[in-house]
């Protein structure tokens, strides 16, 4: 299967408004945002755990990088609520589960094969920063290095966001809506820009809050071609 695989081109996808397809776990259910594979595939989706849904053990070959949106996920590491951000490394292995159910925004296979760093951080418990030149921005590291940079990002209402970023960017809308291209983004709505093209956005009358991930198209292996 080939979704949304043409790295070289704008891409937006408003989750919310698509159907729910079975995964091969019952229980388990998602939204394809990006993706090229069949069942074993380098994605991008929102994934939804019924309550007492689970994955058997498995291993993360290329990793596994996801937000908890809503509910509470849980693997032998622990219970992570809605606002969790995890990274599981290429060669990490867990049980994934939900007994509450939730909903979570998952990428799979996306990682520099040699890293090894995990990540478990529970963003409620974490404050936003103000932005050197970036007025009515406020902003959250999640993770970074010399591939990406992750983070969350509060818009105020009405803010205008110009971005130019060096190795395209994505954008998930977690709370409140932005407009950009003549198109409005609501909660589940993502947005991916390629590299070269420069973001202009504004924040609605609510203002907004987002998830990016900037600077890693430039190591998608697609860029100029073309969980769960």
């Amino acid at each position: 299967m080939e979704l949304n695989a043409d790295f070289s081109k704008r891409v937006s996808v408003h989750a919310a408004t698509l159907a729910w397809t079975l995964s091969p776990m019952a229980g388990v259910e998602r939204r394809m945002l990006d993706r090229i594979g069949e069942e074993v595939a380098r994605a991008t989706s929102i994934v939804r755990y019924a309550p007492k849904s689970h994955f058997s053990p498995h291993v993360h070959d290329e990793g596994e990088e996801f937000l908890v949106l809503e509910g509470v996920f849980q693997d032998e590491h622990g219970d992570f609520p809605a606002g969790s951000y995890i990274r599981n490394p290429p060669q990490s292995r867990h049980t994934p589960g939900s007994e509450r159910g939730c909903v979570l925004f998952v990428k799979l296979r996306q990682f520099d094969l040699a890293d090894r760093i995990h990540v478990r951080s529970d963003t409620s418990k974490m404050a936003m920063g103000a932005v050197p030149g970036r007025n009515h921005v406020q902003a959250m590291t999640l993770f970074r290095d010399k591939r990406e940079d992750v983070r969350l990002e509060q818009w105020d209402p009405g803010a205008e966001v110009e971005l130019a970023p060096r190795g395209g960017i994505e954008i998930l809308v977690l709370d409140g809506l932005f407009t950009e291209g003549g198109e409005t983004f609501s909660i589940q709505s993502w947005l991916r820009l390629p590299i070269g093209h420069r973001l202009a956005a504004k924040a609605g009358p609510g203002g907004c809050r987002v998830w990016i991930k900037e600077g890693h198209l430039r190591y998608a292996g697609y860029a100029s071609s073309t969980t769960s």
